[in-house]
């Protein structure tokens, strides 16, 4: 039997009645030195920026580790899962969208169909679809509290989803009771994702596209159509209301207080007169001769400067012709 430390070359290679030996303390030192590189290798491992890593020693819960660069034992003894802890990932509900990184973003066409298919509180049916939007707060309790964490939440906001929707009409659901709808499954599922102790804290619930089926799509919408027709009306009637009758009422309020201010002008302005005539009468009475000498001076000091011709005579002229300019054509103009 040939020795086992004997590594003979291929054949076509072999020299001419010569053997290759291989020590076993090469071979030793080999192996050594690949368990060492190995152990190396499997001893570091880095966090991104946006998650932190579950380190998990023979398969329990051993610590966190933030982002960066880390040890862990080698060899599989200390396992490392890395979640994204500051990202918000995304369910989606009767559909899906191309390009998502989260396994559980998605189901398949015929999950989709099931999911979206509700019965509204007055047993009418509605095609459904919605997005939640969640992040991990707890790592370990993501992975250890809950088994398959993303599965058990899209069974859980679908449960939710449904309670919500059963308990309104499909008018409320396809309409009016969207934004109710959302900030009510929000509570109850952060409720119950709460109670089932996951880990996850729930950002968003949003409806997208809430239809009636294909059936009754065409009536539906036909309706739907007659009542945006209907309220379009109002709020243009409303709109023509709210304009002309805050202009007719501004109007009326503008008359009535000029008319308040041409009234308050007039009481004025007699209150004033008679003030001065008070006043007048007063001085009268003190001096006759002397008041009634400076009325007639400035009345006529009021009077002559809107005359634009002016005859003066004298008292004692027996008439008017000696003053007549027979060799001109004007009369005299402001002489004597």
């Amino acid at each position: 039997m040939a020795d086992q430390t004997k590594r003979p070359f291929p054949p076509d290679s072999w020299p001419a009645g010569r053997e290759v030996q291989v020590s076993p303390r090469w071979l030793g030192v080999g192996a050594l030195g690949f368990l060492l590189f190995l152990a190396v290798w499997s001893a570091f491992f880095t966090v991104p920026a946006e998650s932190e890593a579950v380190v998990m020693r023979f398969g329990r819960f051993e610590s966190i580790a933030p982002s960066g660069l880390h040890f862990k034992l080698p060899f599989g003894i200390d396992r490392v899962q890395i979640l994204p802890v500051r990202r918000q990932l995304k369910q989606e509900f009767g559909f899906s969208t191309s390009g998502n990184i989260n396994p559980s973003q998605s189901t398949g066409p015929q999950e989709q169909r099931d999911e979206k298919a509700m019965v509204t509180g007055d047993l009418n049916a509605a095609q459904v679809e919605w997005v939640i939007q969640y992040r991990i707060e707890d790592p370990k309790k993501y992975l250890f509290n809950v088994r398959g964490a993303d599965s058990t939440l899209r069974d859980a906001s679908e449960s939710v989803m449904r309670e919500v929707v059963g308990d309104r009409t499909v008018d409320e659901v396809i309409t009016i009771g969207r934004q109710e709808i959302e900030d009510q499954a929000l509570v109850k599922l952060q409720d119950l994702v709460e109670s089932y102790n996951m880990g996850l804290r729930i950002d968003q619930v949003q409806l997208k596209n809430v239809e009636p089926p294909d059936k009754v799509k065409k009536s539906f919408n036909e309706v739907n159509q007659a009542q945006q027709e209907k309220e379009r009306d109002i709020n243009r009637a409303n709109g023509e209301y709210n304009k002309s009758i805050p202009r007719a009422r501004g109007e009326a309020e503008q008359a009535i207080r000029s008319a308040e201010g041409y009234a308050a002008k007039r009481i004025n302005e007699a209150e004033g007169n008679v003030a001065a005539f008070s006043a007048l009468l007063t001085e009268y009475l003190k001096a006759p001769d002397v008041t009634r000498r400076r009325i007639y001076l400035e009345t006529m000091g009021d009077v002559l400067p809107l005359v634009q011709q002016k005859i003066i005579l004298d008292k004692n002229a027996s008439g008017i012709l000696p003053l007549l300019d027979l060799n001109g054509s004007n009369l005299l103009k402001g002489g004597k």
